[in-house]
């Protein structure tokens, strides 16, 4: 068999795990064979890849088990190898990672949006059960950015949108400070190539001369004060990545010629007391720079991040920015939660805030009922930078920036932001739509008798608000149509003259219904609309003449018609109504104000026949648009006027624009046409709306 592994590689490999390994030597052996005669498109063999991929883990510290699955990564997809193969030779362990990390490339998906989407969801839940299914991808893109060069530039570019969008802040949340650079500098080479290459230059030219400022005035100085103080430090200095300088100059708005922190003083000491003693004296020494102090060991980040950041005046009037922390802060900062895996230390992954974040994330993927749905939460969770905020009780709650008392509440338990009455900050009552702001502490005021309702869509951030919010108004919408379709049924009995049991069987029947809560649904949304009903029992109608349901419409000499009422305008008793000829349907009525109608006149006017309303009963459907200013309390605002008015709202859309625009869409009932004008009235009463009219589809 031919030998194709690289020599050096797999030294590489071994030096990271810390010497010759059996199983690892086994798993090289099976990938050899399972990848013989395949290569990349740069023309290496295959196998090269799966061993990039096991050195990083092993760098990363990984334990075995994902060594070993970051070798086999690829043999499910790429060959003939199946689950139980990988089962039987290296364990259920692995054979689970590998097939975590396995795209869902043998399924067919409508597009490359579905397909997209539904990969993201299989690796967001698997990852979920096992972190280190993320550790292998990570790798896995890691090397695949670095092998880039040879693909056209349409895929290099997608690639690297795909990765910044979603790998890298996965990355960061994990804490995995190496793996997160690399890409992000990989991704600004492809994504924006002369500004990388204008970055490059200037770091290229400036860090000698920082450099040699550190090494000769800088650094000494403090280990002249450190050892004076006792304390034992390893201090160094680290560069900026490329990116990140790149996005310092766009945050700021300031030149490269103006960024003078391209390198970095690190300060590693051996407790968390001497990082506090070694701030003291770097501010002693130095003049520090103020707002330029963080202090992250008392308040980690999200990802488990701990060190003492802060700046300072150097000689000759330089700025250096310094960071302090501990030798194990340092691995963590570099390695993330890898730092101290759980397989290999035996803590609990689930009692920190990486684990809080992981759980709001399979959330937002389950919860998303479309590809559309899914990118966007997922994106949503990945991009938001952070608020810290504390309970009554002093627990520290994370959540994205710009969150409010409801995704606060929600966070809590989805109970009590589904009770969610009021909120107090700091001991004062504040608006549900309040941005929270770190330090604040938040306290939830709930009510049994309160719901979620329509208008907290528009000021919730996080994913797991917005897909408990819509659930619930889902469902209190499925009420309002049971009652519906209750009235609706109520009425039709009555109209038709038929006996309720035979009535329902029949309908059951037609609409294929489950049972009569199902019929009440469909008949109250109206999916099972009027016109089937009536043209089921139109048998029975012509039978009982003096029952049928047409009176509503009467036609000069004619008298009164088999009928139906168009859907595109949903004509209103007491409005000026035409008919339409159609075959096998009567007459269609449409309000005289449908644009149906005016297109009909022009070329079909034999079609149209002038009707009037005789009598009618119940309730009938229109549509609203309401175009306002939006504030806060404008949809509450509008729902209750409706109310008020005596008309009742069946659904409702509504969303805002960047130019502070509301725009609202509602399917109402009411009696008939003067009803509906007076509810139009006291609308354009209100403050702020700008237009309410009628809506035809």
């Amino acid at each position: 068999m031919e030998t194709i592994l690289s020599k050096k590689q797999e030294e590489r490999l071994f030096k990271a795990v810390g010497g010759e390994d059996e199983s690892i030597r086994k798993a090289l052996e099976f990938i050899e064979e399972k990848h013989a005669g395949q290569y990349r498109k740069s023309g290496e063999p295959y196998v090269i890849h799966p061993i990039e991929v096991a050195i990083t883990l092993a760098e990363l510290g990984m334990d075995k088990s994902t060594i070993i699955a970051g070798l086999l990564h690829d043999v499910l997809e790429d060959t003939q190898t199946t689950y139980e193969e990988i089962k039987q030779k290296f364990g259920k362990e692995v054979a689970d990672l590998v097939e975590g990390v396995t795209k869902l490339s043998k399924i067919h998906f409508k597009d490359i949006q579905t397909q997209k989407a539904e990969n993201y969801r299989k690796l967001i839940l698997a990852f979920s059960k096992d972190l280190r299914v993320i550790f292998i991808k990570l790798a896995d893109r890691l090397h695949n950015m670095k092998t880039l060069q040879c693909f056209s530039r349409e895929k290099q570019v997608r690639i690297a949108r795909e990765t910044l969008e979603i790998y890298v802040p996965i990355a960061n949340r994990l804490g995995l400070w190496k793996v997160k650079t690399e890409l992000e500098d990989l991704c600004f080479m492809y994504l924006y190539p002369k500004e990388y290459e204008e970055v490059k230059n200037f770091v290229g030219k400036s860090r000698k001369d920082l450099e040699d400022y550190l090494k000769r005035l800088f650094i000494p100085k403090l280990k002249e004060e450190l050892k004076k103080a006792g304390i034992e430090a390893h201090i160094t200095y680290r560069p900026k990545h490329l990116y990140g300088i790149w996005q310092k100059t766009l945050r700021k708005g300031i030149r490269l010629e103006d960024v003078h922190d391209i390198l970095g003083v690190r300060v590693i000491v051996n407790t968390v007391q001497e990082c506090y003693l070694v701030l003291g004296l770097v501010h002693s020494i130095f003049k520090p720079v103020p707002g330029k102090f963080d202090d992250y060991i008392s308040l980690p980040k999200p990802n488990l991040y701990q060190s003492l950041h802060t700046a300072v005046i150097g000689p000759k009037g330089r700025m250096v920015e310094v960071q302090i922390r501990t030798w194990e802060m340092h691995e963590r900062a570099e390695k993330g939660i890898a730092a101290h895996w759980a397989y290999k230390e035996g803590k609990n992954v689930k009692d920190n805030s990486v684990y809080s974040w992981l759980k709001s994330l399979v959330e937002s993927v389950q919860g998303s009922k479309n590809p559309e749905e899914l990118l966007e939460n997922l994106k949503l969770e990945l991009f938001s930078e952070e608020v810290f905020v504390f309970t009554p009780k002093g627990d520290l709650v994370v959540l994205p920036k710009g969150a409010t008392p409801v995704d606060f509440a929600y966070h809590i338990h989805t109970d009590i932001g589904n009770h969610c009455a009021g909120a107090k900050v700091n001991g004062r009552i504040v608006p549900l739509n309040y941005r929270l702001q770190n330090g604040d502490m938040v306290e939830i005021i709930t009510n049994p008798n309160k719901k979620p309702n329509a208008e907290w869509l528009n000021f919730v951030v996080t994913s797991k608000a917005k897909s408990r919010i819509k659930a619930v108004l889902k469902e209190l919408e499925r009420e309002r149509y049971i009652q519906l379709g209750r009235e609706r049924l109520e009425l039709y009995l009555q109209k038709l003259g038929i006996e309720r049991e035979s009535f329902i069987k029949k309908l059951l029947e037609e609409s294929r219904a489950k049972d009569e809560e199902e019929l009440l649904l469909l008949l109250g949304s109206g999916r099972l609309s009027k016109e089937r009903i009536y043209a089921l029992f139109r048998k029975r109608e012509k039978e009982k003449p003096q029952e049928k349901v047409e009176d509503v419409i009467y036609i000069d000499g004619l008298g009164n018609v088999l009928h139906g009422l168009a859907e595109c305008c949903n004509p209103l008793p007491g409005e000026e109504v035409y008919g339409v000829i159609s075959k096998g349907k009567g007459l269609i009525i449409h309000s005289k104000e449908c644009p149906n109608i005016a297109y009909l006149q022009k070329v079909s006017p034999e079609k149209i026949v002038k009707v009037k309303w005789n009598k009618a009963q119940g309730l009938h459907y229109t549509k609203l648009r309401i175009i306002a200013k939006d504030r806060v309390g404008i949809l509450a605002e509008v729902t209750s006027t409706i109310s008020k008015m005596g008309a009742n709202i069946t659904e409702a859309r509504t969303k805002s624009s960047p130019s502070g625009e509301a725009l609202m869409d509602f399917t109402i009932q009411v009696e008939n046409y003067e009803e509906f004008l007076k509810v139009v009235k006291a609308l354009q009463s209100i403050e702020g709306v700008e237009d309410c009219r009628r809506l035809f589809s």
